[in-house]
């Protein structure tokens, strides 16, 4: 017997088909993202038949699109259409519908995964003849899309820095396409509406309709493009809600309290790898800080200065976390697959103070002159303005970011400069040659390392 999702006992499945099924369960549990697609397509058979295997999931923002099967389906169908037939059925977890995928009106099986809304679409799809196991077959299908979910869910989650590294990549180059075939269209519909609209055109009725249908056109094809951009970023505020909602069941059934610190409302929007990556991080630091004795809280903060996202987590144990464990250097791979900077200060006494910088841009490479300094973009602007003799609410006002946010970069200022004081880091700077504010020179960072303990002489 084979148990479906609901509990309901389904028919019995021959011993082959036993084995064959383990076989996929096996294979779906540890299937790499770039591959989950094709794997349950290839674990259907002979339950299930389908001409393409369509899933469509916005949690995974390098490939919202995970597809197997024919080229002409996979090649063709867009997020457009996945995600208006999965509002089609408000309410409804399985379906089938005719539904326009891949420009062309197709009999689909849609099924949906309530807790990440992620849909899974079969292609005129094919059930075994027999009732008793097209019974076992719907059930089937739906135990292994779930399983295939779940898995999805748990990669994203985890955020391995090959995930986050190809996620990088693709949203940049779906950015990329995405800008050059909306100026191509654009261009080409304003030229078709300009000749529509000409006098020469004595068939006012046949322009008219023609303008009409030009202009909507227009319209429906720049809210796809906002569309497919937004799905590649979040907005700061709601990236740190659902990380909030995320650690709210550790704060309540751990002992210690979690404190959140909410970023500017107005900040720059999050790039979607950033914004996993950030917090699978946090998450990984809260449950490491949380090993410790002797702690009681958790302080979380994130701050955006328009360049890169900002995340400070500081404990209030006694400074006994050990910043070389597994999952400090696993946590810091995942910050230098972005490009990101972490620095973990061990204070005996005190407690662990844990700095990361993620750049919400791929980085541009550093003169090598100054590379010793380690800054980021944002850092070497402040310090030009410093440098020219600005203080912070100055440098506040000419970068746009808050003076809470100066002052972090300050601090790391003198850090990696080694000085004290405004005018010593003013002097260094000047003696290395850095270029005023007014040339606008920029640069980005490249991966840090995780800081050794110093001892607490503040």
């Amino acid at each position: 017997m084979v148990s479906s999702p609901e509990g309901i006992a389904a028919e019995p499945i021959s011993q082959d088909g036993l084995w064959r099924l383990l076989d996929s369960l096996s294979l779906l549990a540890t299937a790499p993202l770039l591959q989950i697609a094709e794997r349950l397509h290839a674990a259907l058979p002979p339950w299930i038949k389908c001409s393409a295997l369509l899933i469509f999931t916005e949690e995974c923002t390098g490939r919202p699109q995970k597809k197997s099967g024919s080229e002409a389906i996979t090649s063709r169908v867009t997020i457009d259409e996945l995600d208006q037939l999965r509002s089609s059925h408000p309410g409804q977890d399985r379906w089938r519908s005719t539904a326009g995928i891949g420009g062309a009106p197709r009999e689909v099986l849609a099924l949906r995964y309530p807790p990440s809304n992620a849909l899974l679409v079969l292609t005129d799809p094919v059930l075994a003849q027999e009732p008793a196991e097209s019974a076992s077959s719907r059930d089937l299908l739906g135990y292994l899309w779930q399983l295939t979910a779940a898995r999805i869910r748990e990669k994203v989650a985890d955020a391995p820095p090959s995930y986050l590294r190809e996620s990088r990549a693709v949203s940049a180059e779906r950015t990329r396409v995405t800008t050059e075939l909306v100026d191509q269209y654009s261009t080409s519909l304003d030229l078709l509406l300009a000749t529509l609209r000409s006098t020469q055109l004595s068939d006012a009725l046949a322009r008219a309709k023609a303008t009409d249908l030009a202009a909507k056109t227009l319209v429906g094809l720049r809210s796809l493009d906002d569309r497919i951009n937004g799905m590649a970023e979040e907005p700061v505020g709601s990236a740190f809600t659902r990380l909030r909602e995320d650690l709210r069941p550790l704060s309540e059934s751990g002992g210690v309290e979690l404190q959140f610190i909410e970023p500017p409302a107005d900040g720059r929007a999050l790039p979607g790898e950033v914004a996993h990556a950030a917090r699978s991080i946090m998450r990984g630091l809260a449950l490491d800080m949380m090993e410790q004795e002797h702690i009681h809280r958790i302080r979380a903060q994130w701050d955006c200065d328009g360049e890169n996202l900002l995340i400070n987590v500081r404990d209030d144990g006694r400074g006994a976390m050990d910043q070389a464990s597994p999952t400090i250097e696993r946590l810091n791979r995942q910050v230098q697959a972005l490009a990101g900077r972490m620095e973990l200060e061990v204070i005996p006494e005190w407690g662990t103070d844990v700095s990361i910088v993620l750049p919400l841009d791929a980085p541009q490479s550093m003169p090598a002159d100054l590379a010793q300094w380690n800054l980021a973009a944002r850092e070497f602007e402040v310090l030009q303005l410093l440098a020219a003799g600005q203080g912070n609410r100055a440098i506040s006002a000419a970068l746009g970011i808050s003076e809470n946010t100066v002052k972090f970069h300050v601090r790391n200022l003198f850090k990696k400069l080694g000085v004290r004081s405004r005018a010593e880091a003013a002097a260094l700077a000047h003696s290395r040659g850095v270029p005023d504010a007014a040339s606008g020179k920029r640069w980005g960072e490249a991966p840090g390392t995780v800081k050794r303990p110093r001892a607490a002489t503040e």
